[in-house]
């Protein structure tokens, strides 16, 4: 949770318009295990947010810091010839550019879409609604429940309509509220199975259950009054809200989470606390012939698979690297992206609890991967709508080697 919206304000439910000016973002290489032990001394500060977690040495760490925090921080980093630079000066600057452009654009209307701008979550249901009547023998329209605060939360169900006996790709967005460009991203992946022709053939022989936000209260906190939030809405005692990825009950709160709950990484007072997790869980478990869950995070340009709960590999890490290297490669043909693929301990840090664990060792699905979008830099959270087009365009070729994969590997014995 946000500095100015902690202890303070807790008890008085969230606040409205927290301001991050003068907070500025550094990114720092801890050389030794000792540095490492500083930055994770600095964790628990409420005038500290770290946007990557402290992993191995070596490893840059990014890492928000309120104003009266950053002298003695960099005087620290100086002081111990700690490498770091500033990535972003004013970070309340680069939000206020998105909701100035956000307001000079037009609302979404009569269903339309455009991938110039991020869109609310009223939006994102009406746009679903709206292909469900126009598209009917291609989009069904399924609720997935309601989220704490009694949002509507839908999902689309897109087939050819030849087969009931298909594989089934799963992919859902928006668990951490702040990562707009996720839900963007699967409403382009919807968008472009729907209403483009050409793609038809992603469709022949795949099925696909596209969410495009898990965690929509948060979502909206996000637009409304917090643009960093990142957690759930349900209350605490002391701090609002859960990271509803660390809340799943695979190997809970064994490592890379808090039980501190005003912590970025709060778990959660027991396994399956939120609502929108236990709807996931639901969802999964009814479900037949999943064979692939793509959850789609940022930022960091990464694409993991299990586990996340230690140093350890599934049986099929070796068809998970092989495919994830497919994957990087069909993106990175657009314009040069790269990913790091790797299970989640491995290449970034151990999140147990999380939502990709629980699809592998829960649901028993095989193919499943973290896939951490673009973003970072001078932007950090904040990926300026101008960039949107390009983060789905590339990405979407991603997806078709995972349909192309699922349809060729895992098909359904009739």
């Amino acid at each position: 949770m946000r500095a100015t919206v902690l202890v303070a304000l807790a008890l008085l439910g969230f606040a409205a318009g927290v301001s991050y000016d003068g907070y500025k973002v550094y990114k720092v290489v801890p050389k030794t295990e000792i540095e490492n032990v500083y930055l994770n001394s600095l964790a628990s500060s409420a005038d500290f947010d770290f946007w990557s977690t402290i992993n191995k040495v070596g490893n840059p760490v990014t890492v928000m810091a309120s104003p009266k925090v950053q002298r003695m921080f960099e005087d620290y980093l100086k002081t111990n010839n700690l490498e770091y630079n500033v990535e972003i000066e004013n970070v309340e600057s680069t939000i206020e550019a998105e909701r100035q452009y956000h307001r000079s654009k037009e609302a979404l209307k009569s269903g339309r879409i455009s991938f110039d701008q991020y869109l609310r979550h009223d939006q994102i249901n009406a746009y679903l609604d709206q292909l469900a009547k126009d598209y009917p023998d291609t989009v069904t329209l399924e609720s997935f429940g309601q989220s704490y605060e009694k949002r509507q939360m839908n999902l689309v169900r897109i087939s050819s309509g030849s087969s009931s006996s298909k594989p089934v790709i799963f992919v859902d967005a928006g668990i951490h509220a702040r990562e707009w460009i996720a839900p963007a991203t699967a409403l382009y992946l919807i968008n472009q199975l729907v209403e483009n022709p050409a793609n038809s053939d992603l469709i022949r022989d795949v099925d696909w259950i596209i969410l495009p936000c898990l965690n929509p209260d948060g979502y909206e906190y996000s637009w409304n009054s917090d643009r960093l939030w990142r957690k759930t809405v349900s209350p605490g005692s002391l701090c609002n809200g859960c990271d509803a990825n660390r809340n799943f009950d695979f190997h809970w709160m064994e490592a890379g989470a808090s039980s501190w709950e005003c912590s970025e990484t709060y778990a959660g007072k027991q396994a399956f606390s939120e609502v929108e997790a236990r709807h996931l869980r639901d969802y999964l478990a009814k479900t037949a012939n999943i064979k692939a869950y793509l959850t789609l995070h940022s930022y960091g340009q990464y694409l993991l698979y299990p586990w996340g709960y230690g140093n350890v590999l599934p049986d099929n890490w070796r068809e998970l690297d092989d495919l994830g290297h497919q994957v990087d490669n069909a993106i990175r043909a657009v314009s040069g992206t790269r990913y790091t693929i790797g299970s989640s301990t491995q290449v970034l840090y151990a999140a147990a609890g999380a939502s990709d664990d629980w699809a592998m060792g829960g649901a028993g699905i095989d193919i499943v991967y973290t896939i951490e979008l673009p973003g970072g830099g001078v932007y950090g959270f904040d990926l300026p709508a101008s960039r949107i087009q390009g983060v789905v365009v590339e990405t979407f070729e991603g997806f078709k080697v995972y349909a192309d994969y699922v349809a060729k590997n895992r098909k359904i014995d009739n």
